[in-house]
């Protein structure tokens, strides 16, 4: 099977956050980055990121892409059904307790997406990379639309205005999970925006200029406030030195 096109833009894109057991994510992270990576993606996928969670030292969080629904079926049975798993899928198992926390998501909209370059990856063996990511998500009623409307129309035009671009701004893709032996979360309605930074301060300084704006304070945040059914959520997270995001 082709690999993704090292120069596109997936359309459906798997946000996924295992659950390690005690003291074991390194073990993974350096599993994973040798014997994962290349292999995944010539079966027809694109690896995007790996990181470690810095508020849970026992949580992996990684993202992958998909040209569509179908690629992605064929991709990950060629994936799991192959040699490469066969071989080192048992190891990798023993270190999780819980690998269904998975969002299935696509771009918000046009030219909102991650842009895959594999040739631009570090080797294996390189530094970790000396940047922050966090991924802010957002929950709203299924069906519902008006809170992910405010997101796109009204914060990220601020963002953008007051800060770097997000890498990726991406929300639920509704589609029948076309691989049921990898379970994804349903029933959910969310908008994921996803940023990189030299470091958490630059990320705070960002976040505080953004809320502070007249409009962001007075009507976009109130708004998507009236329409979420949880607070936002914001993954803190550190790329390893694999890791195309960072």
């Amino acid at each position: 099977m082709p690999r993704t096109d090292p120069a596109g833009r997936p359309a459906v894109i798997e946000l996924r956050q295992y659950t390690l057991r005690p003291g074991r994510r390194d073990e993974l992270i350096a599993l994973f980055d040798r014997e994962l990576v290349e292999t995944q993606e010539e079966a027809g996928m694109a690896v995007l990121g790996q990181f470690r969670d810095l508020d849970d030292p026992d949580r992996f969080v990684w993202l992958r892409g998909f040209g569509d629904m179908e690629v992605r079926r064929r991709a990950l049975t060629a994936f799991y059904d192959g040699p490469v798993w066969a071989e080192h899928g048992p190891r990798a198992n023993a270190t999780m307790i819980d690998s269904d926390d998975v969002l299935l998501l696509r771009p918000l909209s046009a030219g909102s997406n991650f842009v895959g370059r594999p040739s631009e990856r570090p080797q294996a063996g390189a530094p970790e990379p000396d940047r922050f990511v966090s991924a802010t998500i957002w929950s709203f009623p299924p069906g519902r639309h008006d809170g992910i409307t405010l997101i796109r129309d009204g914060l990220l035009p601020v963002l953008h205005n007051t800060g770097p671009a997000p890498l990726a701004v991406l929300t639920t893709e509704t589609a029948h999970n076309t691989f049921p032996r990898l379970p994804v979360r349903t029933g959910e309605n969310v908008a994921a925006v996803f940023t990189s930074y030299p470091n958490e301060g630059a990320h705070h300084q960002h976040f505080s200029q953004a809320q502070a704006h007249p409009l962001t304070r007075d009507e976009i945040l109130p708004g998507i406030e009236r329409e979420q059914t949880a607070a936002p959520r914001t993954l803190r997270l550190a790329p390893t030195s694999r890791s195309l995001i960072s």
